[in-house]
């Protein structure tokens, strides 16, 4: 059902719809670093129960919600922008998408009320997959890669809506997936 293009760093994976892991139930994750020795990637749509004030003291503000990157290294913080100009440091995977990046600068730049919660998404853990394994699920059919999308589908803040934005922009081809229920008994 699902599409066979090759991932590479900065391309999304899309669940498919019934996947069984839980950590991946209907997911949207965007891959930072694929290569030879693995895949790192960031669950974009997993709303964590915490903001970033709840896990850094100094922040004050209560704008920045903080989601689920995936199992691995969960007490870990992570983050992604699209102010390449606003933090130095940060890592290029895609069309105005960078990972990571001077975090101090990050802090005073939210102090100052000088980033917004649309230019930047914080994670806690990621997602990892050995060397053959993401091809191999990508094999089976339990995701769907996106080489091309429009980066500001990464910062969308409804986990479920993303979900389906995300297969909707792969063409008509997958638009009817983001139709189909969470649990097809309900059906």
């Amino acid at each position: 059902m699902f599409n066979q293009n090759i991932p590479k760093q900065g391309s999304l994976l899309i669940s498919e719809p019934f996947i069984l892991d839980p950590n991946f139930e209907r997911s949207v994750v965007v891959l930072c670093e694929h290569n030879q020795e693995g895949t790192v990637g960031l669950v974009l749509n997993h709303l964590s129960n915490v903001i970033l004030s709840d896990i850094i003291a100094d922040v004050t503000s209560d704008e920045f919600p903080v989601y689920i990157g995936g199992p691995v290294q969960n007490d870990a913080l992570f983050f992604l922008h699209c102010v390449p100009q606003k933090i130095s440091g940060g890592t290029a995977i895609g069309a105005d998408l960078f990972w990571g990046g001077d975090l101090e600068q990050v802090l005073e730049l939210i102090d100052n009320r000088l980033i917004y919660p649309q230019e930047i998404k914080f994670f806690l853990g990621y997602s990892g997959w050995s060397p053959d394994q993401l091809t191999e699920e990508i094999r089976q059919n339990s995701w769907a890669v996106h080489n091309s999308f429009e980066p500001e589908l990464t910062f969308l803040s409804d986990g479920e809506a993303l979900w389906k934005q995300a297969l909707i922009s792969l063409g008509p081809k997958y638009a009817h997936v983001a139709n189909f229920p969470k649990s097809p008994y309900l059906n």
